[in-house]
């Protein structure tokens, strides 16, 4: 992960925009240097998040950032605009060459700190189909199912939640977390994802560690890492270069 500081427009904005693409093209290139395969850049910074539509400004910022990091890590690249907003990130993503974006709810119903979120994918899955000729060849959508700091509204089983959200609303890949950032995820949500829905990509959202890194990337297909990389083990810290070795390890051997 590549968490941003506050973009331009938010609350706790105070960095220009060149020191702000100067640190995620840096902390970008330091995770693909250490092993990693790709790199998800999220506007973490930007809380308390708008729930489902962000301002201009936000998309503006996040595809300068993007597009810097993506001509930098030859590499897959994602894009996370919090707290929903799949329509901005995939207009992200078709501008700066991005590979793929998350959306936190993509199908169904979330009850959330930023309100009740509902799934947009009929809008994002024709969006991506106007904006780019290859769809999903161009974009991949990754969807979390069941997503943290939420409590799920319209299908509480989560077998059931991510066939829907797989077959149903057309996400390439899913993703499991656990209940907040940094938290660990139950190894038992990220099987039963798995059996759900055989044929897609399963990716592990939250809290992964040196410690249980081999162990969820056994079972799953992807681990998105960040708050356990961060100096203190603090998600808004600097990356800490013995941390990401660390984890490197214990997945690579």
């Amino acid at each position: 992960m590549v968490h941003l500081p506050a973009l331009p427009g938010a609350p706790l904005a105070k960095l220009p925009m060149s020191s702000i693409v100067e640190s995620a093209v840096r902390e970008a290139s330091t995770l693909i240097e250490a092993g990693f395969d790709a790199v998800v850049v999220e506007n973490y910074g930007d809380h308390p998040f708008w729930a489902d539509s962000t301002p201009p400004e936000t998309g503006a910022a996040m595809a300068i950032v993007v597009e810097h990091v993506v001509r930098r890590v030859k590499c897959p690249v994602g894009v996370n605009v919090l707290r929903n907003d799949g329509a901005a990130a995939l207009a992200v993503a078709a501008v700066s060459g991005a590979s793929f974006i998350r959306v936190n709810v993509f199908s169904g119903v979330m009850a959330t700190d930023q309100g009740v979120l509902t799934g947009r994918a009929a809008e994002i899955v024709r969006r991506r189909a106007s904006l780019l000729p290859r769809g999903r060849d161009a974009v991949r959508i990754f969807a979390d199912v069941h997503v943290k700091h939420a409590v799920a509204v319209s299908q509480p089983d989560l077998a059931q939640a991510a066939r829907d959200t797989a077959y149903r609303a057309l996400a390439d890949g899913l993703i499991v977390s656990g209940a907040a950032t940094g938290q660990a995820t139950d190894v038992a949500d990220v099987r039963c994802v798995k059996q759900a829905v055989p044929n897609r990509p399963v990716w592990v959202g939250s809290g992964v560690t040196a410690r249980q890194a081999a162990a969820l990337a056994d079972i799953a297909d992807g681990l998105i890492v960040g708050t356990c990389l961060k100096r203190g083990g603090r998600t808004e810290a600097p990356l800490d270069g013995r941390r990401v070795r660390e984890l490197v390890r214990s997945v690579r051997v």
